[in-house]
């Protein structure tokens, strides 16, 4: 429970800072179709530290289940894969980098089917 409360904390802090740095650090040193990249890799980490701390809340809340555990871990591996591919190309600029990002979102979209599976397993 705790695990994923404080992985997705971490991620929180992170999307700030990461935030702050494309605004106040990138800014007339990339691109600005990069800037956008680095904004849609940080508003991606976000949404899904969010999610890693609802399923730390819900992991406190309902009876064990391996949906609920993947789903974190999903949530997780995306925000490394799609977030993480998406700085590396803003800072890189090698385009085949964007190949790697489909991945992350793929792992973000089972993440929250795992979600919505694990609450409904309940009923």
């Amino acid at each position: 429970m705790k695990t994923f409360i404080i992985i997705g904390a971490i991620n929180a802090f992170l999307s700030v800072a990461l935030g702050a740095f494309g605004a106040h650090g990138l800014e007339g040193k990339v691109a600005p179709k990069y800037l956008d990249i680095w904004k849609t890799g940080v508003q991606y980490q976000m949404f899904h530290a969010a999610g890693l701390m609802i399923v730390g809340l819900l992991m406190g809340q309902i009876p064990a289940s391996a949906f609920l555990t993947w789903s974190g871990w999903l949530m997780l591996i995306g925000i490394i894969l799609f977030s993480g591919s998406l700085y590396i190309l803003t800072l890189t600029q090698i385009s085949v980098l964007g190949a790697i990002t489909p991945l992350g979102g793929v792992a973000f979209l089972a993440g929250w089917v795992l979600l919505v599976l694990a609450v409904l397993k309940l009923s």
